[in-house]
């Protein structure tokens, strides 16, 4: 008997994405729920050739499924990941909403594998932030060689991070400009189309984003508590695709000619760095691939040991969707996810 899976939260972006990955990655499911909430019932949704009919969350029997891949927001996970857990499947969050309970497993497959074996404890593991996902995946063979002290990075995150909505404001806000039409934010606090906003999430007493102090904590709880790092997370008027600028101080000596080494030998990273025209990768070039891109390598001479990266992923699938399925393939190697 092969697993049953189930998407909650099917309908969204990060959603629809997740079923995608399911269907191209083979993943050995016997048959896959697309479930959502009341409104989204009998919505048809792609399932490689297969065509899923969306049903109602609320309802569904959880008894009968092995793994729920859940992409409903903080507050419905808060509400149902303990009752479907308790129903005897596992749940694999990409929301906010367990990540920093110290009984929830936070993994990045490439980065920390081994946490996988503490999903006994709820029967729940969190997908980390998009942004942290792509950063940890680029810092850990980094880290493993010369021991990061310290991390500086700017964040450029596309629209997509916000869901949907955010999605087609962009689009509007674009269309309308053309036209004159008067911008009204709404997804937003500010206009997004030819613009770059300094503000993701809610503002903390720090003066910190929710965002950014996501990327802190939830690094420490990663890759390594002593490892220091501040944020600044910018959204930019880029539909899919995040962007991050990482500037490192190390314990240990590190050429960029090693690091590019390095970097191009591990797991899930692919480096483009040509120092020419197009020698680079970019949001646009990373968007449907599985890689975390690695470009502009280069020595801080500013600081000891100090090392330059620019580091693109597809947010939707290495920063949501695709994390979450190699989640799931991670616990069937390891034995920990069975029918």
């Amino acid at each position: 008997m092969g697993l049953k899976v189930a998407v909650f939260g099917a309908t969204g972006a990060v959603g629809k994405e997740m079923l995608t990955i399911l269907a191209e990655r083979l993943f050995p499911a016997e048959e896959v729920f697309a479930l959502a909430s009341r409104k989204s019932m009998g919505v048809e949704l792609s399932y490689g050739e297969q065509t899923l009919v969306c049903q109602n969350a609320e309802t569904f029997d959880f008894s009968k499924v092995d793994l729920v891949l859940m992409s409903a927001g903080g507050d419905p996970s808060r509400e149902w990941s303990p009752k479907i857990a308790a129903a005897g499947a596992i749940v694999i969050d990409n929301s906010s909403a367990w990540r920093m309970d110290p009984d929830v497993p936070l993994v990045v497959p490439e980065v920390n594998p081994e946490a996988l074996d503490g999903v006994s404890q709820k029967g729940i593991i969190a997908n980390p932030n998009c942004s942290t996902i792509q950063l940890m995946v680029a810092l850990k063979p980094i880290h493993d060689r010369a021991k990061i002290k310290r991390v500086n990075c700017a964040t450029y995150q596309s629209v997509s991070g916000g869901g949907q909505a955010a999605m087609d404001e962009l689009w509007t806000q674009t269309k309308g400009i053309y036209v004159n039409d008067q911008v009204e934010p709404q997804a937003f606090t500010k206009q997004i189309a030819f613009n770059v906003i300094p503000h993701i999430d809610t503002f903390m007493d720090d003066g910190a984003t929710k965002e950014e102090w996501k990327m802190v904590v939830e690094t420490k709880k990663i890759l390594d508590p002593s490892i220091k790092l501040f944020a600044t997370c910018a959204r930019v008027p880029v539909f899919v695709g995040h962007s991050i600028a990482a500037h490192l101080e190390l314990e240990e000596e590190l050429s960029a000619d090693e690091a590019r080494e390095l970097l191009r030998v591990s797991p899930g990273l692919m480096v483009v760095d040509k120092r020419e025209d197009e020698g680079y990768v970019t949001p646009v070039e990373s968007v449907g691939e599985f890689a975390t891109f690695v470009s502009r390598v280069r020595e801080d001479p500013t600081v000891e040991n100090g090392l330059a990266l620019w580091v693109v992923s597809d947010n939707l699938r290495k920063g949501a969707a695709l994390n979450a399925v190699q989640i799931a393939e991670g616990l069937l190697n390891r034995g920990l996810l069975k029918a």
